[in-house]
């Protein structure tokens, strides 16, 4: 009896010290989780629900995490193969939004209306020729380039490997450097 107690003491403690590296180590990386699958699903809620899925797989996973080794790219893979997973339909669900909240304005700045639109034009150009990517272009890309994650790390959130990552990297940016390169010139015959 006294044996039974002290077991459900050390597994609950196990339990909580888990429960707490887990967090330590995961919810660092919450903002990077969410923009990849921003980026990968081009819906807002549909991210929140993908990242909020990975976090919970990952939390029911984390006894199968091998310490020392590389934690963000354990949780993106786990993100892209909750965002695969939903696209090929073996989760059988609809996402309704439940709310209606509008996008956050921009802060109010100094700069001119010219200045501005302008800079989102850019943002539009650049986004749109990311979203024109094939997709294992696209997460590449987005995670070196805007994730700043390395080549070794890619290729562990990928399950790839890293001479692939490379390949596909060089591919991605000559892709939306010749697709930047075509709107940028659409652009200037518009305006002249």
């Amino acid at each position: 009896m006294l044996t039974d107690q002290v077991d459900k003491q050390e597994t609950t403690a196990d339990e909580t010290l888990l429960a707490g590296s887990f967090e330590e180590l995961a919810m660092p990386l919450f903002d990077s989780l969410y923009n990849f699958a921003r980026w990968l699903t081009h819906n807002r809620e549909e991210a929140e629900d993908i990242v909020q899925e990975t976090y919970a797989k990952a939390l029911q996973g984390f006894h199968s995490f091998q310490p020392g080794t590389n934690f963000p790219a354990w949780m993106f893979r786990i993100l892209k193969n909750t965002f695969l997973t939903s696209r090929t339909g073996l989760k059988a669900s609809m996402l309704v939004s439940l709310d209606d909240e509008e996008e956050s304005l921009l802060p109010a700045t100094t700069e001119t209306p010219e200045t501005l639109f302008m800079g989102n034009r850019n943002r539009e150009l650049i986004r749109e020729a990311l979203e024109g990517l094939p997709l294992k272009f696209r997460e590449v890309i987005l995670l070196c380039d805007l994730e700043g994650m390395a080549y070794q790390e890619i290729a562990q959130a990928l399950s790839i490997p890293i001479g692939t990552v490379m390949s596909r990297l060089a591919r991605a940016r000559n892709a939306l450097r010749i697709e930047l390169t075509k709107k940028m010139q659409g652009v200037l015959n518009d305006v002249h």
